[in-house]
């Protein structure tokens, strides 16, 4: 019997999501969204894809969360997208309420669920999360890292020409302007980044990927990015699903880890069946924990303003 993914909102971002879950044939989908006829349409265009594409999982959509129930793992989606001008953080006091009331529905029907938050402010509203549905931490993580790793990734390989494959790079902190990419863990090859490029080059790149996402809002005008962020939130699904124990960045409950208490903050996860199994903690230098800190402080603001 196959697994069975949720995927709420049926968005560009949820719509991506639901795509490339069924093109793998990683589970079945349900695609649920407040807005009737939009989850039922894009659902029965993905399920017809499946003769070509050569996938038998079922997908569909609906508005009611009854047919979300039994679900392995659910994917947030859901919420107002960033507009040209607009922060992450301009978006908390709207997607909170938006991700409070989507959880509490989640819980009812799939209880034993692992939950995935690609919602913005994405640090922020996991916290939401974690509070309304009172699942253990390990069970809620956030979809941000493994984006922003693949910025900054994307970046070197063009500034070298040379294949993505080659680039390793991950980056810490919060999903905002005060991400912390770890320059000094990026290789080409196994060679380090600061062998290949010189500081001023690495510090161009660094605030490229810190502005990623904006600089995409910035050419859309009426929209975020999606297929990026689908792509990251799948390889975390299929690191749940297969039970992979795959180490990928992602938005996690800390508790005395990095120095940082009761907030969730990007770090380095081992992803398995029973969602995160185990932080790794890696040595940072004074500067690198200082920029860690000031990312975590910033996710701290917004918590404190929602109060969760």
């Amino acid at each position: 019997m196959r697994k069975k993914v949720t995927v709420v909102g049926a968005g560009n971002v949820g719509a991506s999501v639901a795509l490339r879950i069924a093109d793998r044939e990683l589970a079945d989908v349900v695609t649920t969204d407040i807005l009737e006829g939009i989850p039922q349409g894009k659902g029965l265009d993905i399920l017809q894809a499946g003769p070509i594409v050569g996938s038998d999982a079922h997908i569909i959509g609906t508005n009611d969360y009854k047919d979300t129930a039994n679900s392995d793992v659910v994917v947030v989606t859901a919420g107002f997208p960033r507009q040209p001008g607009m922060s992450r953080d301009d978006l908390l006091m709207k997607n909170y309420e938006v991700v409070k009331a989507t959880t509490e529905k989640i819980v009812q029907y799939s209880p034993n669920c692992i939950l995935i938050l690609v919602t913005n402010p994405l640090d922020a509203m996991c916290q939401v999360a974690l509070r309304a549905s009172g699942f253990a931490k390990h069970r809620v993580i956030g979809m941000a890292g493994i984006l922003d790793s693949a910025r900054f990734r994307t970046f070197i390989a063009q500034e070298l020409n040379v294949s993505v494959e080659n680039v390793s790079a991950f980056v810490l902190g919060g999903h905002g302007d005060t991400m912390v990419p770890l320059v000094r863990y990026s290789h080409v090859a196994g060679i380090p980044l600061t062998e290949l490029m010189d500081a001023a080059t690495i510090a161009r790149i660094v605030q490229r990927t810190r502005d990623g996402g904006a600089e995409i809002v910035k050419y859309l005008k009426t929209g975020s990015a999606y297929y990026a962020p689908s792509a990251a939130a799948v390889e975390m699904v299929e690191a749940i699903l297969k039970d992979k124990k795959k180490i990928l960045p992602c938005a996690a409950y800390l508790e005395g880890e990095y120095g940082i208490q009761g907030l969730f903050v990007g770090v380095p996860a081992k992803l398995g069946a029973r969602g995160i199994e185990q932080i790794i903690e890696v040595k940072l230098t004074p500067e690198e924990q200082a920029a860690l800190q000031k990312s975590a402080s910033a996710v701290r603001e917004l918590v404190e303003v929602i109060k969760v």
